[in-house]
């Protein structure tokens, strides 16, 4: 008798804060795509977020995804990505898992905006063998154009890339930062336990900004 194979979605990002639009993001695709299990994986190093100045640290930014994910059973939080030698890839991650385990089908969860960045990635044919790329519609991108996309992808990388149908969320990290610095509320755009791990440790506040930059130019 031929095992199930289990179905395993993953969250990626820098979660500088994690925000409702993650999490809802993760929901939906649990739903839509039948997963057993949706990993939020935040990036230790991304190879595109270098310069980390005026954000939370490694050990914050877990800490705040730990506490936003509490209380659903089928979220999970993976730590395999914090790489304190090196810049994380996609790529590596993807087949490491599969070599890991063999009986699992993981999809990948990424929005527009990331579909259409896709081959600046490293080694975007690799990671299209190693996983099926769901893709959620943001920033009130057109239906045409997304799907004209998703089929040029898919022609030359031989991948599978599916939709996931969800409203869309006008929210960013970079944007929830901006109010943090100008004292804004950040209520209902992210849970309240993390907006009060924020408080609490005074992360991103423009107090913190200032003194960063200050020591980036030696003053």
């Amino acid at each position: 008798m031929e095992c199930k194979r289990k179905r395993i979605g993953i969250m990626g990002g820098t979660f500088d804060p994690i925000h409702m639009g993650h999490l809802i993001l993760g929901e939906k695709a649990y739903e839509q795509f039948s997963l057993d299990q949706v990993l939020f994986m935040p990036a230790g190093n991304p190879p595109h977020k270098r310069n980390r100045a005026g954000r939370a640290s490694d050990e914050q930014r877990v800490e705040m995804v730990r506490r936003a994910i509490n209380g659903n059973p089928h979220f999970a939080l993976s730590l395999i990505e914090m790489n304190e030698e090196g810049y994380t890839y996609t790529y590596r991650t993807l087949e490491n898992l599969k070599k890991e385990h063999p009986d699992t089908d993981y999809y990948f969860i990424i929005g527009a905006d990331s579909l259409f960045s896709f081959e600046t990635w490293m080694e975007p044919g690799r990671i299209c063998q190693a996983c099926t790329l769901v893709v959620a519609v943001r920033n009130h991108m057109p239906t045409t154009k997304l799907c004209m996309e998703v089929e040029r992808l898919t022609n030359k990388y031989q991948g599978c890339f599916l939709l996931l149908d969800m409203m869309n969320i006008d929210v960013s990290s970079q944007l929830l930062r901006q109010w943090c610095r100008e004292d804004k509320s950040l209520r209902y755009y992210v849970p309240d336990s993390v907006i009060s791990y924020i408080e609490e440790n005074h992360i991103y506040h423009r107090g913190d900004e200032i003194e960063e930059r200050s020591k980036n130019h030696g003053i």
